[in-house]
């Protein structure tokens, strides 16, 4: 991976990137620190921590040489070695392994470490929804290398975003409407929406940044035959004919479907999939079962994650972060007009 596909990054980013293996897939920062929020100020986007995932093709091969070149980015795990390593981040929450609280030329940063492999599976069947959701949003792409099913798999899972949330939406709506919705998807049955994030972070992410989501999203809107999307006005009008949601339906991620067939089918009725979904199709509260399945998704890895965070921190880190994030929460309750 040579840094001259780095082109369009800044400096910044290219010094934290060389700090790292260079055997990556794909590389994006992400959150308040790379995209202004509703509330937040030029200088206190400076002070917030920056976000990075990384994409790896052989996490044992990565995890040995960053161990190498940067042991002390690791909690405690280091002693058990990278194969260990390996396995904690593949079998255990969403198949991130996250080093926090690493300083980083005067800023302190944190990054994930998913498998190029487990990274195409969320994108494309919303297994966990958590990095696939953190790429429904603008993210900052760093680095990104020439592998077609990684790409195709991205564009998928934007896709995937737009048709889950028109099934949410009424038949007309606004753009801010449905990015408010796609941006929703990945905090919706998140247990630290409850403690631990300000309640208006979905719509301090869309405010601010309408002009990256239309840039995301414009293609995909002008070519799906589900809508009728127009950009000068600012609306769509989207097919909410029961064969239209049935269309949407049948186009969701694999995961979704499953979580929605749970949701809907009587214990040993055992139907397949597509009478089910033709069912939800004419049902008035079709918007409220992609939700709770969505949301079921969620749950389970946001838990499942956090739990996991706690051991690839460490307990010091923990609390340290636990602290940042309630303190933010605490700043968005005091923005919020009384």
């Amino acid at each position: 991976m040579t840094l001259p596909a780095l082109q369009n990054s800044s400096v910044f980013f290219r010094k934290i990137l060389s700090q790292f293996p260079q055997d990556i897939s794909l590389a994006f920062a992400y959150g308040s620190a790379v995209f202004r929020q509703t509330g937040s100020s030029q200088g206190q986007m400076t002070r917030n921590m920056l976000d990075f995932v990384f994409a790896v093709d052989d996490p044992v091969t990565w995890h040995t040489m960053n161990l190498m070149e940067n042991r002390k980015h690791y909690s405690f795990l280091r002693f058990l070695g990278p194969k260990h390593i390996s396995n904690i981040q593949s079998e255990y929450g969403a198949g991130v392994y996250f080093n926090t609280l690493i300083p980083a030329d005067d800023r302190v940063m944190k990054y994930g470490v998913i498998s190029t492999d487990a990274l195409i599976d969320d994108l494309l069947h919303w297994k966990t929804l958590y990095v696939a959701g953190r790429l429904h949003k603008p993210v900052r792409i760093l680095l990104q290398n020439e592998n077609g099913k990684l790409r195709d798999a991205l564009v998928g899972n934007l896709k995937s975003a737009v048709i889950a949330s028109f099934l949410m939406l009424p038949e007309s709506c606004s753009e801010e409407d449905l990015f408010l919705q796609i941006a929703g998807l990945s905090y919706s049955g998140d247990f630290r929406m409850v403690i631990g994030e300000d309640k208006s972070k979905v719509s301090n992410i869309v405010k601010d940044n309408m002009q990256h989501f239309r840039k995301l999203y414009n293609n995909i809107l002008q070519e799906c035959p589900q809508v009728v999307y127009k950009p000068q006005q600012g609306r769509l009008e989207v097919d909410k004919s029961p064969e239209g949601q049935f269309t949407q339906l049948m186009a969701l991620p694999r995961t979704l479907q499953q979580q929605i067939t749970r949701l809907v089918d009587r214990p040993g009725k055992n139907r397949d999939v597509e009478e089910i979904l033709l069912q939800v199709a004419q049902d008035p509260d079709c918007g409220s079962v992609v939700q709770q399945g969505i949301s079921s998704i969620v749950k389970t890895s946001s838990l499942t994650q956090s739990a996991k965070g706690i051991a690839t921190a460490g307990p010091v880190k923990t609390v340290s972060y636990s602290v940042k994030k309630l303190q933010k929460m605490w700043r968005g309750w005091r923005r919020k007009p009384s």
